[in-house]
């Protein structure tokens, strides 16, 4: 087991703040003991990379499966229809969008928005990942075709449909302009194509079309699968894009959608960097900590992200064979970003940093660098090895900060584009 030693403490003011009743304690929030990383089921250490490669990686995986997001089933071959193809943003880019359906055209499409640098001559690296209020909200471009899915209520909702006020509400966590100066290509997928975000959305979700009609068991996939597995296929249309270097290609994801892309780098080696912005329980907060949102409230608010047998550890997440360093450590040697927020509390930023130094030894057991620091960065001080954490001023949110410190982070891990 490993322990970790407390050695940060939150400066908080909550008085009357704290309805939901979430401990907000350091020194309450425990923790300490986490499952060992390097430590095979049997008690035998993992001694080689070979050994974490062909069993120990394998073995967690499994444990994930069972215990926490459910067993994704083998991919099917995509179908695929670019449906436009134009300059766009003032002739900064090329906007694609691309019809997906991941298990035949009877089943639920989802729909990808691909914006390419124009002036690039060779093929780009690029960031994927998914939106909240569909792909028309990611931009005001006015080429975006409205999504017509279900939408959670929001800026332009009108009985869950989108209208055209909702164009270019969610544009501020995605600066494309910037994105694409940089080099970089940006590619997006409106989550709710893959799993429509409420306790009864299983039955609209590809989760039906993909598995074939199997019964469900307590280790079925559920809404964070379905989302990870869309990931994934989004990435097969991208190795099919002569314009995209597929090899280098980050998937990405706030809050859930970051629960999802870092479940989606852990199962999909293709994907060469994986980020999670204030991903919190269920993906890189470390679960056995009690401190802001637990496993217990996660499952309850939301039981149709994770697998059934998740909830078996409401309230003894200590008793779970795994924890959330574990799921970082899967994207080794690969590089994986870990962003936190510092009044974003529920989702414990200091558990998200716990968890990316916890998985530090994977890493040096690869023989790479990892996480480059021992102690919790301060705010806008981000750390930047395989391993890379910052924690930033605000709120819950993608800013424009976090994604200058994803850019650095790609183009430290990958070299600039040219």
């Amino acid at each position: 087991m490993i322990r970790y030693a407390i050695a940060f403490v939150f400066v908080l003011a909550l008085a009357g703040q704290n309805p939901s009743g979430a401990n907000y304690d350091e020194a309450k929030a425990g923790g300490e003991d986490l499952p060992g990383l390097l430590q095979f089921a049997d008690g035998s250490p993992v001694k080689t990379a070979d050994q974490w490669r062909k069993r120990r990686r394998p073995e967690i995986l499994a444990l994930f499966e069972k215990h926490v997001y459910g067993r994704t089933p083998a991919a099917r071959r995509i179908e695929y229809e670019v449906t436009s193809s134009q300059e766009a943003l003032g002739g900064l880019a090329r906007r694609k969008q691309v019809t997906i359906w991941t298990a035949g055209r009877k089943a639920p499409a989802m729909h990808l928005l691909l914006y390419l640098p124009r002036e690039s001559s060779k093929p780009v690296p690029a960031f994927l990942g998914l939106n909240f209020n569909g792909n028309h909200a990611v931009h005001t471009d006015p080429g975006i075709v409205l999504s017509g899915n279900w939408m959670r209520p929001g800026k332009g909702v009108v009985e869950h449909r989108a209208t055209e006020a909702s164009r270019g509400s969610e544009s501020s966590r995605w600066p494309v302009e910037t994105i694409l100066r940089r080099g970089y290509a940006l590619a997006t997928v409106y989550y709710g194509d893959l799993f429509p975000d409420h306790k009864d959305g299983l039955p609209d979700s590809i989760i039906p079309a993909v598995s074939g009609g199997v019964a469900r068991e307590s280790d079925s996939w559920n809404a964070i699968g379905a989302w990870a597995y869309g990931l994934s296929r989004a990435l097969d249309y991208l190795e099919k894009e002569r314009a995209i270097d597929a090899k280098h290609v980050a998937v990405i994801g706030h809050s859930r959608l970051g629960k999802a892309a870092l479940w989606a780098g852990a199962q999909d080696t293709r994907f060469a960097l994986v980020i999670s912005n204030n991903s919190g329980e269920g993906g890189a907060a470390l679960a056995r900590r009690n401190f802001g949102e637990t496993t217990a409230r996660i499952n309850t608010a939301f039981p149709h992200w994770f697998a059934a047998s998740f909830q078996n550890y409401n309230g003894r997440p200590e008793q779970l064979p795994v924890d959330q360093h574990m799921l970082l450590a899967l994207a080794a040697p690969r590089p994986v970003y870990v962003a936190s927020a510092q009044e974003d509390l529920w989702a414990d930023p200091r558990g998200e940093f716990l968890s990316a130094q916890a998985a530090d030894p994977v890493y040096r057991l690869l023989g790479v660098e990892g996480l480059p620091v021992s102690q919790m960065p301060r705010i806008h001080e981000p750390a930047m090895g395989r391993v890379g954490y910052h924690i930033r001023e605000g709120k819950h949110d993608v800013t424009d900060y976090d994604w200058e410190q994803f850019l650095n982070f790609a183009d430290k891990s990958w070299g600039k584009p040219q």
